[in-house]
């Protein structure tokens, strides 16, 4: 019976975005029609478009997704460090929050070419642009996860001797556990679009360079082939982000909860 809840859930989940995405290339398809392939192509020409450059897209794409997943991997790093030093130390609190939001007032346009000039076209500056990106969503909402934790749960654990290290570890953490999902799946949102960026105003190879030569060479079929692109792999460390956390977190998605959002119109 759970099985079938869980499935039936999933599928509703998964239909509506389905047929809305089938909508998208119909649409498409029939606007196309009427226009030149060099305003609008196809999706049959994209798709095209693709299958002849696909040599060339494999090395973009495999640069790019490097450039993702380590820039990734270190603002993780970096946001869960400073969200936990903001939970621990109310001083760091004070100084860095408003440090971290006046930081994302800075065009990554404007900061990405001096990266370039600092640290070459090789990897580094690619990987910073992405954590700059990414590493805000992540320390922010972890650290008011932190924050949200239960103060009656935090009260019992003193009562009973439980040292700051263990409050933290078996409360605050486990609270903060679905917050920091919430800023992930922010962030990878944004992650593949910061490395494009990145290759756009300098790289040697990715997805960023690919749709600049090929606007450079008014190929419009190859410039939505790296658009597709870019929203898929988002779209897809997106879904990966939300099943990792559906595995990490099974008592936030209960049968039970779950049932509740379904009612609230959440799911």
């Amino acid at each position: 019976m759970q099985a079938e809840n869980r499935t039936r859930s999933l599928a509703s989940q998964a239909l509506p975005p389905a047929v809305l995405l089938a909508l998208v290339l119909v649409a498409w398809s029939l606007l196309a029609t009427g226009l030149s392939s060099f305003i609008l192509p196809s999706p049959l020409e994209v798709a095209r478009a693709a299958w002849e450059t696909r040599d060339l897209l494999a090395s973009a794409v495999a640069t790019t997704f490097a450039e993702t997943l380590i820039g990734l991997a270190v603002a993780i790093l970096i946001g869960v460090a400073i969200a936990a030093a903001m939970d621990l130390f109310v001083p760091v609190r004070r100084a860095l929050y408003p440090i971290l939001v006046a930081s994302q007032t800075v065009q990554i346009l404007a900061i990405a070419p001096l990266l370039i000039i600092w640290f070459g076209f090789g990897l580094l500056p690619k990987v910073i642009v992405v954590v700059l990106i990414c590493f805000f969503p992540v320390a922010v909402n972890t650290a008011d996860g932190l924050a949200s934790a239960d103060p009656d749960l935090v009260a019992l654990l003193r009562s009973m001797g439980g040292r700051r290290s263990q409050i933290w570890r078996i409360v605050r953490l486990p609270s903060a556990l679905p917050s920091f999902f919430s800023g992930l799946r922010i962030a990878v949102t944004y992650s593949v679009v910061g490395a494009t960026i990145a290759e756009w105003v300098g790289g040697s190879d990715g997805l960023g360079l690919y749709m600049l030569r090929s606007k450079n060479a008014l190929a419009t079929d190859q410039v939505f082939v790296g658009i597709v692109i870019t929203s898929a792999l988002s779209i897809g460390l997106f879904a990966l982000v939300y099943l990792i956390e559906r595995r990490a977190l099974p008592w936030y998605y209960s049968t039970q909860r779950l049932e509740q959002w379904e009612e609230t119109g959440i799911f």
